[in-house]
């Protein structure tokens, strides 16, 4: 078999009553939780975030949360603090089955630079590691769900069609923040690349 399940953030942060909650962020976790079962390889991704990082808005002056700046690497948008390591928003949905899992990928944890795919840092360049590991496996395709569908779903799926993968995102087994149309236009872009939506 040659395909990977990846599941994307589904930490507490990310869920009803978190820094940076998902509307019904918790209802697709008993689906994940049963895909699991149906794939030969299952990556987990954590966002893992200093408390200086630079995506957060309070550690920059003058600055609040979903404005952007620039950095280095292009445009940011600026978040309430979430995902600080060690911290319990940090960790994953207590009701997500975290033991099938055979790698745990963590990003975000440099300081200057955010990361919302789990192939890339935001500068594109700087790679996760998890490409290495897939090819090590054998995996050809790879579906992923998780939060949010616009974001680190939407990034990951298209660098992993970028990478040659071929690339299915279960949209039932995402949920999106969908800040400023970014769902329509993450569809989109992802779309064009040749990554496939299924239900």
């Amino acid at each position: 078999m040659t395909e990977a399940l990846i599941v994307i953030d589904v930490q507490n942060d990310f869920c009803p009553g978190g820094a940076l909650a998902v509307a019904g962020g918790d209802e697709i976790i008993a689906r994940i939780n049963g895909l699991m079962h149906d794939f030969p390889v299952v990556v987990l991704t954590q966002d893992w975030h200093p408390p200086t990082h630079s995506s957060f808005a309070a550690n920059h002056a003058g600055k609040a949360p979903f404005e952007t700046v620039e950095m280095p690497y292009g445009t940011q948008t600026l978040w309430p603090a979430h995902c600080v390591w060690g911290s319990d928003g940090a960790r994953f949905h207590p009701g997500l089955h975290t033991d099938p899992a055979d790698l745990i990928i963590r990003k975000g944890f440099r300081e200057g630079i955010d990361s919302y795919s789990v192939f890339f840092e935001n500068d594109r360049k700087t790679a996760t590691g998890l490409h290495g590991y897939l090819q090590e496996r054998g995996i050809k395709k790879v579906t992923l769900v998780g939060l949010a569908t616009d974001f680190c779903v939407a990034y990951s799926a298209l660098d992993a069609a970028g990478l040659g993968y071929a690339t299915t995102v279960l949209e039932g087994a995402c949920r999106a923040i969908d800040l400023g149309g970014s769902l329509a236009a993450a569809r989109k872009q992802t779309a064009d690349a040749g990554v496939v939506w299924a239900a």
